[in-house]
């Protein structure tokens, strides 16, 4: 924390932890709790600042986010952001793996929404291969179903959190059960809870395992009994409408501005929803609504989360519906990966009659297959930006190739980047006890910003 002002270091000398040392900028004052009436007495005495370093740590922001705070008294005066605290390389990683590899990267950017960094990235490379329209229907089903799935465990999260932090905990622990039945989910149909790599070029990696429909039925029954539960928790709560009515309030002009997209653009009242506006994977053929609201603040992003748990459940309800018998990958073996996958007891691999045959029955299959899997297939040279409508907004992968069996260049427009220019406009002049809230209503993922 950085002061103008000197004030008392009575009793701090025999702190370890707490001192003062000069900077260029003036004096930086290490607080402990002890010393707390300090600071605000040398605060009070004038008009001096007081910057105040939240984190880096985890204020609702689901990673490690680092927030600088002038303070006047208890006004923010100005918000800034750091970030980097989470930096991964995976954009870089890419260039070194082939096309297959890198979904095994991808999905571990937005941790909360792993498969639509999948289908974002798939769908680029699709394009450049120029095989989307021959992506097997079962497969564009599954897909839809996946990253709706999706959509709610990550709002799941986002009210959880969100609830958590203003004092809320039994909306966190409802938001978790209803998240682990989610997980549940993904670890029946892919073999793992996260960061499946199941969205593949050309399709999927394993067809639905005996049992997912049934179970995903009566996972619908189960979130349409519940999901009503948050809602009486909050929406007419009038502590927890206390803490968010005209917090974080940020306009159409505002999200215009910043390049802001998602739940926070679509609380000013526009229905900007990828899915309806540049619609993929099928999207089209859907019946769903966009909702909005008109409020601009962080109570309004909370109610379009909890609609859009509900047209995501009416979604999944329609894929189940449309699955109907038939291959889950491309034809084309030049592309397509093995997706006779199994799940065993060591996790999930190629099934045991795959093996058998590239194995023991066929040199050439297991040639092929060991190309494959080795090298990988070659890509035309080009580049395409492809966006999906993540649980945060758009979510774009811009895709260079140069013709090889690896990327020349991945790089993904994240909807939580864009979405953190918009502290400062929600934060300033507002109190400090309410940024946590607004940054709760952005709902940013710092793993899909430090990539």
């Amino acid at each position: 924390m950085n002061a103008d002002a000197t004030f008392s270091t009575t009793d701090r000398d025999d702190d370890p932890y707490a001192g003062v040392r000069e900077t260029t900028e003036g004096p930086v004052y290490t607080v402990t709790g002890q010393d707390w009436d300090d600071v605000v007495g040398a605060a009070a005495a004038g008009e001096e600042r007081i910057v105040v370093n939240m984190g880096p740590q985890h204020p609702s922001t689901h990673g490690v986010l680092r927030l600088i705070l002038e303070l006047d008294g208890e006004i923010v005066r100005e918000a800034r952001v750091g970030l980097g605290y989470l930096h991964t390389g995976i954009e870089k990683n890419l260039e070194y793996r082939n096309w297959t590899q890198g979904v095994t990267f991808v999905t571990r950017m937005d941790y909360l929404a792993p498969f639509f960094n999948e289908a974002a990235y798939v769908f680029g490379v699709e394009k450049l291969l120029g095989i989307s329209d021959d992506i097997p229907e079962r497969a564009n089903v599954i897909r839809v179903m996946m990253m709706e799935l999706n959509r709610i465990s990550s709002h799941l999260v986002a009210i959880a959190t969100g609830g958590m932090e203003m004092g809320a905990l039994t909306v966190m622990t409802v938001g978790f059960r209803e998240r682990e039945r989610t997980l549940d989910l993904f670890e029946l149909i892919t073999g793992l809870r996260m960061n499946s790599a199941y969205i593949r070029p050309g399709g999927v990696a394993q067809d639905l395992p005996p049992g997912a429909v049934e179970s995903v039925r009566e996972y619908l029954r189960w979130m349409w009994d519940h999901i009503g539960e948050i809602e009486a928790f909050c929406n007419e709560n009038p502590i927890f409408k206390g803490r968010t009515q005209e917090n974080g309030y940020l306009d159409l002009a505002g999200c215009m501005a910043l390049g802001i997209t998602g739940p926070i653009l679509r609380a000013t009242g526009l229905p900007w929803d990828l899915r309806k506006t540049q619609p993929y994977c099928g999207y089209e053929t859907y019946e769903f609504d966009v909702p909005t609201r008109d409020t601009c603040d962080s109570y309004g992003r909370f109610r379009i989360r909890v609609d859009e748990i509900k047209e995501s459940l009416k979604i999944i309800e329609q894929c189940l519906d449309r699955l109907e018998p038939g291959p889950v990958m491309v034809e084309d073996k030049k592309i397509a990966w093995p997706a006779q996958l199994a799940i065993g007891s060591d996790g999930m691999g190629n099934s045991l009659d795959h093996i058998r045959h590239i194995m023991g029955e066929s040199m050439e299959a297991l040639i092929h297959h060991f190309k494959l899997v080795t090298e990988g297939f070659r890509v035309p040279p080009g580049e395409v930006y492809v966006p999906v409508e993540s649980p945060r907004g758009e979510l774009g992968a811009h895709v260079v190739s140069e013709g090889g069996t690896r990327p020349y260049r991945v790089h993904f427009r994240d909807p939580s980047f864009n979405n953190l220019q918009a502290v400062a406009a929600m934060c300033e002049g507002g109190m400090v006890a309410d940024v946590i809230v607004a940054l709760a209503s952005i709902d940013p993922v710092m793993g899909g910003c430090d990539r």
